[in-house]
């Protein structure tokens, strides 16, 4: 037998060949009209005063590393969570956090388990280290718990579960999440991306806080791009078993937040009069703009996120999410088409100020009413 032929070039894992890149949501409307961008869950009232102050404060040092611990955001974080800030981790973003964990715990071959229309980096991370992805049908555009379980074999290290999820804005109840996790062997790690966790206002909803405290093998991660404002820094944090944060810590970058980012977001993560006024905020308005969309024929799905998934008729050309996305576009509502997540008839939209939102109803109504 031959010797395999030595390749010309370097070649990555065969897993990233299988990768459709992250198409980010659109930010750009046509030239001469007012852009509202509703394509990426932001928040509507900005950043905190004290964050914006906080960040301004760090251009007088920008010669010297940051802390590469830190340590002053994770003490934030630890105060107004009442957590152990031993067993927190920072990351840049909380996608960067999710990769670290596919990349520690998923060798070739191994399983990872996300839901039908969850987040797309989990499909591309687990491709990434070269894992098989395993997708969990929904009911109801709603994770389901026995979908996942019964794709759990031997194979199987990891589930990603999005709760609230993106781009359905639906979410698990905290006996559901637990009745997950005692159905999965102790060798699976159960991720819990709580990035809208602020947003929830269902007595019966847990963002994975005392289930990661219980266990060995849970997870929860979170972010400071939505509901703090701070997207544009790239803040996220995970909250994990300390020999999980442990092993994470050995391998993510030495700076791998920068020092205006950790001001900022400790800053506002102290600001609760901020965080508080957001989320009174999105609460007054999701239902506003759930019932007026569903009240000129088009039909929104439950949502306890910061956006709302429109869905359009699917008999109708004409009143396409396509149609409507060019049509809203027109007129500088740039809404987050969601096809790469199985849904091509849908739109996402996220809250934003009260121009933009009662813009979207009337744009949208003219757009139904027309033949």
């Amino acid at each position: 037998m031959s010797a395999p032929e030595t390749p010309q070039r370097p070649v990555p894992n065969s897993g990233v060949l299988e990768i459709a890149a992250y198409v980010p949501g659109k930010s750009k409307a046509k030239a001469g009209v007012k852009l509202h961008k509703l394509s990426s869950n932001e928040s509507p009232l900005g950043a905190s005063p004290a964050a914006i102050e906080a960040y301004k404060a760090e251009a007088e040092t920008l010669e010297f590393y940051p802390d590469g611990a830190s340590t002053e955001l994770r003490k934030a974080i630890a105060e107004a969570h009442g957590l152990n800030p031993d067993n927190l981790i920072c990351g840049n973003g909380s996608d960067e956090l999710l990769g670290l964990l596919a990349h520690i715990y998923l060798k070739p071959g191994d399983e990872a388990i996300f839901t039908q229309h969850g987040f797309l980096v989990y499909k591309i991370q687990i491709l990434a280290n070269d894992a098989v992805p395993v997708v969990a049908p929904e009911t109801d555009l709603t994770a389901n718990v026995d979908a996942i379980l019964e794709r759990v074999t031997e194979r199987t290290k990891m589930v990603f579960l999005a709760n609230p999820n993106n781009p359905t804005g639906t979410y698990l109840p905290e006996s559901e999440v637990k009745r997950l996790h005692a159905g999965l062997p102790k060798n699976v790690l159960l991720v819990i991306d709580a990035a809208y966790a602020e947003y929830v206002r269902r007595n019966d909803y847990s963002a994975g806080v005392e289930l990661v405290s219980d266990n060995e093998n849970v997870v929860m991660t979170r972010t400071f791009s939505k509901i703090h404002g701070l997207a544009a820094l790239r803040i996220g944090w995970m909250y994990g078993p300390a020999h999980i944060v442990d092993a994470l810590n050995r391998v993510r970058g030495p700076f791998n937040l920068n020092s205006a980012a950790i001001s900022a977001g400790s800053a506002a993560i102290r600001d609760r009069r901020h965080v508080d006024e957001a989320a009174l905020f999105n609460e007054q308005w999701v239902p506003v703009v759930s019932n007026a969309l569903n009240g000129i024929g088009l039909k929104v799905t439950p949502s306890v996120g910061n956006f709302i998934l429109i869905h359009f008729p699917d008999d109708d050309p004409a009143h396409s999410a396509e149609a409507a996305d060019a049509w809203l576009t027109d007129r500088g509502y740039v809404l987050r088409a969601v096809a790469a997540y199985g849904l091509p008839n849908a739109l996402r939209m996220s809250i934003g100020s009260a121009e933009a939102n009662e813009g979207v109803i009337a744009a949208l109504t003219e757009f139904m009413g027309r033949a």
